[in-house]
């Protein structure tokens, strides 16, 4: 018996590295993202499996060259799994590194399944995607550089106006010009002019245009473009067409659009921000596509090697979650976007405001501002500052008439994504991740800034309030810093 159970526990290690082998197998030769995540052990253990792959973690390795994987902190290199190579060679950020096996394999083992994902998500046409060590803006810029080969004589940029300054920057930085199309207010909403951007077509040319840029993800009262359309007016003149989707992953409407729009018409690419969608660090995104040789042109157009950080970060995320565990993320989105809509419209109501009605944007909601901005033109902006300061992150506030100049191009009215909309506005959003925790906070927060804003305005607190008193702290923190500072400094006194 006790020969039986040394035995066993011989065989058992065994056992359990045969099926942590048998995982990393399947998701190596079928490319797909598993449906149940590997606990950490597993994870750890394939990724030294790849990592050992490479040229300088091989114990009698010899590097005679100026790049050879050497890294003078150890925590630097435990960091990054002693991933050190990078991915991609000087004219092809997808292509194969011969001393880097376990960093290329690394690469393309995460961009079949961030495409496994893409589609699970609603894209299911999509042909290749991969991953680039950049953010949403300068990938937008590296779709327009390879545009540029194709069609030399364009210099024109077709943009639906979004209130965004990576987005308009990365056709600058790309060298060209933005044709801005505002948007036309149907009811609560900033829709697509799609009159105007066919006109613009027409005046300036087909072959002088090198895309249209539309976009999905944004901040309400601005929706998703309308994609079909575009996609249709794209494949009738010809055009080339750019979506900038930085976070439209998460949605299902967001997707659907891209599908249906490669359906009925033409989508060249679309780009996605992996923290947006993904929750990891900032500064890799997606460039997916339904070409399969123009996504390549793509990756072959990225200057030189690139880190491999976003893509372990985003390859281990989505191992641990498996697909199920990224599709009830997605569930739970949805969720507390319903949540979300419900108490802002109790909130607004109960302060006599209402929530914008804006059912085409899936993520982003907005609140009128109206009894502020009537009171006083401050106090929007007021409300913005006291809620950042008081760990309220994400929420933009959105006054009237701002006017801000982007790389030489002046916005009216900008962040409301036109020249006038008609109120002020504040802006949440249910993004993945959130839980009704955050919600809750959330609205607490809102509900006592609110409510000390218009006592300021009122200047009830003036009337009965004897500031040789001891002072509330929980009511100071919810004041302007100015008025904070001044009781403080009353009730010192």
């Amino acid at each position: 018996m006790e020969q039986e159970v040394g035995l066993h526990q011989i065989r058992l290690p065994n056992l359990t590295f045969n099926t942590d082998e048998r995982k990393a197998f399947t998701t190596r030769s079928k490319g797909k993202c598993p449906e149940n995540g590997w606990d950490e052990s597993t994870l750890e253990l394939f990724l030294h499996e790849l990592a050992i792959m490479d040229s300088n973690n091989f114990l009698g390795n010899c590097g005679v060259g100026e790049r050879e994987g050497r890294v003078a902190s150890a925590l630097v290199a435990r960091r990054h799994y002693r991933f050190i190579h990078g991915i991609g060679r000087s004219g092809d950020i997808s292509a194969v590194q011969p001393k880097a096996a376990g960093s290329s394999l690394l690469n393309k083992i995460t961009n079949s399944l961030v495409l496994d994902i893409i589609k699970l998500a609603g894209v299911h046409t999509a042909a290749n995607c991969f991953v680039v060590p950049m953010a949403t803006g300068m990938s937008l810029t590296l779709c327009f550089l390879t545009l540029r080969h194709k069609r030399p004589k364009a210099k024109y940029i077709i943009w639906p106006r979004i209130d965004q300054k990576s987005c308009f920057k990365s056709m600058i930085t790309a060298g060209f010009e933005p044709v801005v199309i505002e948007n036309v207010l149907e009811g609560d909403e900033l829709r697509t002019d799609l009159k105007t951007v066919e006109a613009k077509v027409q005046e300036l040319g087909p072959d002088y245009i090198l895309c249209i840029h539309s976009t999905t993800s944004c901040f309400a009262p601005r929706v998703p473009d309308r994609l079909e359309e575009l996609a249709v007016i794209c494949a009738n003149y010809g055009i080339p067409h750019i979506v900038n989707n930085a976070y439209g992953v998460q949605s299902s409407k967001c997707m659907h659009l891209i599908q249906q729009g490669a359906r009925v018409g033409r989508i060249d690419a679309f780009v996605q921000s992996l923290d947006k969608n993904f929750m990891v660090p900032v500064g890799g995104a997606i460039i997916a596509g339904f070409n399969d040789s123009f996504i390549q042109e793509i990756s072959k157009m990225y200057p030189g090697r690139a880190s491999a950080s976003p893509s372990l970060d985003v390859l281990i995320t989505l191992l641990s979650l498996g697909s199920n565990g990224y599709k009830k993320l997605l569930k739970e989105r949805k969720e507390m976007f319903s949540y979300l809509s419900n108490q802002i419209k109790k909130l607004s109501e109960a302060y006599n405001e209402r929530l914008l009605h804006t059912p085409h944007n899936p993520i982003s909601l907005a609140m009128t501002l109206k009894t502020l901005d009537e009171h006083h033109d401050e106090a929007v902006t007021q409300l913005g500052s006291m809620l950042f300061t008081r760990q309220v992150s994400g929420a933009r506030v959105v006054p009237l008439g701002s006017v801000q100049t982007v790389s030489g191009y002046t916005f009216r009215g900008f962040m409301s994504h036109t020249n006038n909309y008609p109120c002020a506005y504040l802006n949440a959003a249910s993004a993945i991740g959130m839980k009704m925790q955050d919600v809750d906070l959330f609205i607490k927060r809102l509900d006592k800034c609110l409510k000390a804003v218009r006592k300021e305005q009122s200047k009830e607190s003036d009337d009965n309030y004897d500031k040789t008193e001891d002072v509330d702290i929980e009511e100071m923190a919810l004041k302007p810093d100015n008025v904070l500072l001044d009781t403080y400094q009353d009730a010192s006194s």
